[in-house]
């Protein structure tokens, strides 16, 4: 009977690491060289770090000195900022015959425009049948009128190109990324604004406070001169 064995995808972490010897890497990526490993992990408790194997196939096994809680949150935050930054774009799929009405083709245009404002690639066919398809070119032409339509949107990223009984044709969205840019500069340039404009009022608030004591004081001041000369008389 054989019994099954967990595979981690976690590296091994201090007690974890059986070989005898590692190269050690400081916590600074300074190279230690070869140790004992019982060494590296007394190196480690005197830190107050982790031996981390880093690369187990290496002879010997290199080990590296880290917090790896404080490791593993960046990269769950590293992860977090790639899935929140990578693009999610899907393929649609829109299918024209080659004789379209003119209502049918808008009404399909307007779905080949949305989904290019949404940041999605659209995959458009002309469905040919029998005769049309020792006539491509029609279906080249619509496509094209079709791409010239919307290209506010999207860009050709596949050229119109037949397919046994199929024109295929890909469109791309256009400047998404351009314009997210643009918008978190707009947005960051905007946040540095109010907060200049926040910190001016409270720096013009402070001064007149102070000027406001500074005018009191010397209020004061002169009142208690006017007082001592009046008793002088």
């Amino acid at each position: 009977m054989r019994i099954g064995v967990i595979i981690s995808d976690e590296p091994r972490i201090n007690d974890e690491i059986r070989v005898s010897q590692v190269r050690l890497i400081g916590p600074n990526g300074e190279q230690v060289g070869v140790i004992a490993t019982s060494v590296a992990l007394n190196l480690a408790k005197e830190a107050n770090l982790d031996l981390v194997e880093v690369a187990p196939n290496a002879k010997p096994p290199v080990a590296k000195l880290i917090d790896y809680g404080k490791f593993k949150y960046n990269e769950k935050i590293k992860a977090r900022e790639a899935r929140r930054n990578q693009s999610t774009a899907e393929i649609k799929e829109i299918r024209f015959r080659l004789k379209i009405d003119e209502h049918d083709f808008q009404v399909k245009k307007g779905h080949v425009t949305r989904f290019l404002s949404g940041g999605d690639k659209v995959k458009v066919t002309i469905m040919l049948r029998g005769r049309e398809q020792s006539r491509p070119i029609g279906g080249v032409e619509l496509l094209q009128r079709l791409a010239d339509e919307v290209q506010e949107y999207g860009t050709i990223e596949s050229a119109p190109k037949q397919e046994g009984r199929n024109i295929i044709m890909t469109l791309a969205p256009k400047g998404k990324k351009v314009h997210t840019q643009s918008e978190q500069r707009r947005r960051g340039d905007q946040s540095r604004a109010e907060r200049q404009a926040r910190q001016a009022a409270r720096l013009a608030a402070k001064q007149e406070a102070t000027a406001a004591a500074a005018a009191e004081a010397q209020a004061s001041v002169s009142g208690a001169e006017d007082n001592q000369t009046s008793e002088t008389k």
